[in-house]
C-alpha cells in the first residue's frame, strides 16, 4: 500500500505538511512526541466535506512516551477557542479518532483524572495547528498592505485600452491595486457573426436504436442569460446538446458537420469506444466525420469537443448521452438530468478568451453564473414521498461542486460507468469537472428544497475561509402523495447483480507496487512579480481543492504563455506527450497519481483517462471500500491517488486533466494499450 501522510516524507509520497500535524510538548513535558495524520474518510469521493462545506479529516494519532498510568484525551477546538470537541481517549501506539470538521483547528493531548471528562481540566501535554492555520492577515506577514498600497474591493467595469474588461470576484474579497492592474497577455477572444444567428432551444431527447445514424452539427447559436444576449456555440441549435439514449451493446453512426470558424471536434468521454472514433483528432471548418460508436457499458456519458475546450466546451458545445441497461430495474418515480456549468459573466457581456493561448492558466476559469441544461435557475415540481433520479454531470471548466438538497435524503447509487458495490447514504455529492454521479433523492414532506453550491473558499490575501453559498434550483413538493409510493425501495441499500458486483477480486491490487507512477505539477515562468509575491506567501498552505475563484485577477492574467501544467513520469524523467506508456490488454495496471506539494500553486486535477474504465483504490494509503468504474478521479493537492487500469481497450489514447485551461497548457500525454 502506498505510504501514509505521517510516514517519512519521500517525493511520491502524500504531502506531510498538508496532511499531518506535528504535535508540540507542552514546556515542562519531556520524552513525550507525537503526530497527527489528517486522513481521509473511506468514501465515495477522494475529498471529503459536509454538506455546508467545511473539510472533514480522520484524525489518527501517533504517539510516544506517555506515562501508561495516566490518563489522557485528545480535543480538538478553533483557533479562538470558542469551540471544542473531544476526539477521545488516546495512549501510546496508532490511535484512530473521531472525525474533524473545522477550517482552522488545534489538536490538545490533555492528562486528566478520568476518561468520562468533558471539556480538559488536567494539563496539556502535546498541542498542535492543523496546515489551515499557516495563514494569517496581511499585517502579520513580511508582505504587508502597506507596501503594496491600500487594498479595495473590485469593481467591475467596462473594457479598458487593453480591450479587456474587469473580471467579477466573489463578494467580500479585496485586492491589491497592483492586481487590479493585471491584464492578459493574449489577444480577446469572443465569437462573432456576420449575420444573424438562431435562437439556441432547449435540448431535445433522441431515442436511438442499433444501427442508426444521427446528424450533429456545431454552429453558432445566440443566448439570453439573465437578461443578456451573448452569440455562443451549439450542437443542433440546442443548448446543451441533443440527449442522446441508447441501450448497452447497440451501435449507431453520428454524421458530424463543423460550421464553426475554427477547426473542432466530437470526444465521447467515457464511452469504451474504438480508436478511431475517439475524437481528438479535429474537424475542420466546413468539414465532415461520420463518427461509429458502439456502447459496451449502461451508465451515464457525455459529449464535448477536444480542442481549445477552455473555449468550445465553455460556449455550450456539450451534451449527454445515457447508456441503458435493458431490463433493469429502478426504484424512482422519475428521472432528472442534468449537466451543471458555470459561466464567467461581466456587466459587458461574456469575459473573453485567450486566441492564442488560454486565460486562467492558473486555477483554470472559475464562472460566477451557474447553469443547470444551459438556464439559471433549475425548477421541479414533484409530489410529497416522490423519488427522483438524478443523473449529475458536471461541465464545468474547473469549478468541483459540492451538492445536496438540504432537508432531502440522498442516496449514492452510481458513478462515471457503472453502480457502486453498496449503495450509500450520502449528505452531498462531490463532482469534479468531467465526472458523473447519479443518485436517488425522496422527498418526503411538501415544501421547497433548494439545489445548492455549499463550499468554503480560502481567502489567500487575509488567510480565513468564506462560505460560498450558491443555489442552482429548487425542487417543489406538493402535498399530494405520490404513486407508486417507492419509499420502501428507497430506504434500501442495495447491491448490483453481476458483473458489477464482482469487483472483490480487483482489491488484491491495493497493496500492491505501482506499475506506473505520475508525478502532477507546475512550471511558470514570465509571471508579474505581484503574482509570484503573493503565491509564495499562499504557499505555505493551500486547500486540498480550490473550491472558488478566490484569486480572481493573478489567476485571470496568468496565460499558457507563462504557465506550463506538467505529467512527469519520475522513472524516465519524461513530461506530457514525452511520456511513452504501454500496457498489456487484459492486464490490470496499477497507476499512483502525486500531486505534487512543491509545486509554485498546489491544485486539484480530475484526471481523465480516454477510451478505458478503472477502479479508486485509495487515496493517501486509504483504501476504498465501496468500489465503482470511472473513467475520471478528482486528485487533491498533495494527494496520492492510487487507480486500477482495466487496461481492455486496445489503441492510442490520451490522459490529461480536465480542468480545460490546464490541459490547454500542457497537462497530457498519451499511453498504448497493445
Amino acid at each position: 500500500m502506498g505510504g501514509r501522510p505521517c510516514d517519512p516524507p519521500t517525493p511520491l509520497g502524500p504531502s506531510h505538511d498538508l496532511y499531518c500535524i506535528e504535535l508540540v510538548a507542552a514546556p515542562g513535558i519531556n520524552g513525550v512526541s507525537g503526530r497527527v495524520e489528517l486522513a481521509s474518510p473511506p468514501g465515495p469521493f477522494t475529498v471529503a466535506v459536509t454538506a455546508d462545506g467545511h473539510a472533514r479529516f480522520i484524525p489518527v494519532v501517533h504517539l510516544r512516551g506517555l506515562a501508561p498510568s495516566r490518563t489522557y484525551i485528545a480535543w480538538a477546538t478553533t483557533p479562538q477557542m470558542d469551540s471544542l470537541i473531544r476526539l477521545g481517549a488516546v495512549k501510546n501506539g496508532r490511535v484512530t479518532l473521531r472525525p474533524i470538521e473545522f477550517d482552522k483547528f488545534n489538536i490538545l493531548i490533555s492528562a486528566e483524572r478520568s476518561a468520562r471528562v468533558r471539556e480538559p481540566s488536567g494539563r496539556i501535554i502535546l498541542r498542535g495547528q492543523s496546515p489551515s492555520t499557516r495563514p494569517f492577515p496581511p499585517d502579520l506577514m513580511e508582505f504587508s498592505l502597506g507596501a503594496a498600497g491600500s487594498s479595495h474591493a473590485m469593481d467591475q467595469a467596462e473594457p479598458d485600452s487593453s480591450g479587456w474588461p474587469m473580471v467579477p470576484t466573489p463578494p467580500g474579497l479585496m485586492m491589491l491595486p497592483s492586481e487590479m492592474a493585471l491584464r492578459p497577455d493574449v489577444t480577446p477572444f469572443l465569437p462573432t457573426a456576420e449575420t444573424p444567428v438562431p435562437k439556441a432551444e432547449p435540448h431535445e431527447v433522441l431515442f436511438l436504436k442499433d444501427g442508426d445514424i444521427v446528424d450533429l452539427d456545431a454552429e453558432l447559436v445566440r443566448r439570453t442569460i439573465d437578461g443578456q444576449s451573448f452569440t455562443m456555440y451549439s450542437y443542433n441549435g440546442q443548448y446543451p446538446g441533443p440527449l442522446l439514449e441508447v441501450s448497452r451493446g447497440a451501435e449507431i453512426m453520428v454524421r458530424f458537420t463543423n460550421h464553426l470558424s475554427d477547426s473542432t471536434s466530437i470526444h465521447w468521454h467515457g464511452i469504451r469506444l474504438e480508436n478511431a472514433f475517439d475524437g481528438v483528432d479535429g474537424v475542420g471548418v466546413s468539414d465532415a466525420f461520420t463518427y461509429k460508436l458502439r456502447f459496451p457499458d449502461a451508465g451515464i456519458y457525455w459529449y464535448h469537443p477536444h480542442i481549445r475546450e477552455d473555449i468550445q466546451q465553455a460556449l455550450g458545445l456539450y451534451g449527454n448521452i445515457l447508456v441503458r441497461d435493458p431490463g433493469a430495474k429502478t426504484f424512482a418515480n422519475r428521472e432528472q438530468i442534468l449537466m451543471l456549468q458555470d459561466l464567467l459573466i461581466g456587466d459587458p457581456g461574456l469575459i473573453p478568451f485567450g486566441q492564442e493561448s488560454p486565460t486562467h492558466a492558473l486555477m483554470g476559469r472559475f464562472g460566477n453564473v451557474f447553469l443547470v441544461n444551459g438556464e439559471p435557475g433549475y425548477r421541479l415540481a414533484v409530489r410529497r414521498g416522490e423519488v427522483v433520479r438524478f443523473y449529475l454531470t458536471n461541465a464545468s471548466s474547473t469549478r468541483t461542486l459540492n451538492l445536496s438538497f438540504p432537508g432531502a435524503r440522498m442516496k449514492l447509487v452510481a458513478a462515471d460507468a457503472g453502480p457502486f458495490e453498496r449503495e450509500a447514504w450520502v449528505e452531498s455529492v462531490v463532482i469534479a469537472p468531467a465526472e458523473r454521479y447519479v443518485v436517488d433523492v425522496r422527498f418526503d414532506r411538501a415544501g421547497a428544497f433548494p439545489l445548492v453550491n455549499q463550499v468554503r473558499g480560502l481567502d489567500h490575501l487575509f488567510g480565513r475561509f468564506i462560505p460560498l453559498v450558491d443555489t442552482l434550483g429548487v425542487v417543489t413538493v406538493s402535498p399530494r402523495r405520490v404513486s407508486p409510493d417507492f419509499g420502501a425501495a428507497f430506504a434500501a441499500l442495495r447491491r448490483p447483480p453481476p458483473p458489477f458486483a464482482a469487483l472483490e477480486p480487483y482489491r488484491r491490487y491495493i497493496d500492491r507496487a505501482p506499475d506506473k507512477t505520475l508525478v502532477l505539477t507546475l512550471q511558470t515562468h514570465g509571471l508579474p512579480f505581484v503574482t509570484e509575491r503573493l503565491m509564495q506567501l499562499d504557499s505555505i498552505y493551500f486547500a486540498p481543492v480550490e473550491w472558488g475563484g478566490t484569486m480572481p485577477m493573478m489567476n485571470w492574467a496568468s496565460t499558457g504563455r507563462q504557465v506550463r501544467w506538467v505529467l512527469k513520469d519520475p522513472a524516465t524523467g519524461r513530461e506530457n506527450m514525452d511520456i511513452v506508456w504501454h500496457f498489456r490488454r487484459g492486464a490490470p495496471a496499477k497507476i499512483r497519481l502525486v500531486n505534487e506539494r512543491r509545486a509554485f500553486h498546489g491544485m486539484q486535477h480530475p484526471i481523465h483517462l480516454h477510451g478505458q474504465r478503472f477502479l479508486v483504490l485509495a487515496v493517501n494509503g486509504v483504501p476504498n471500500e465501496d468500489l465503482a468504474w470511472k473513467d475520471t478521479v478528482l486528485v487533491p493537492a498533495g494527494a496520492v491517488v492510487d487507480i486500477l487500469l482495466d487496461a481492455q481497450n486496445p489503441g492510442e489514447w490520451m490522459l490529461h486533466c480536465h480542468i480545460a485551461e490546464h490541459l490547454s497548457s500542457g497537462m497530457m500525454l498519451h499511453f498504448t494499450v497493445d
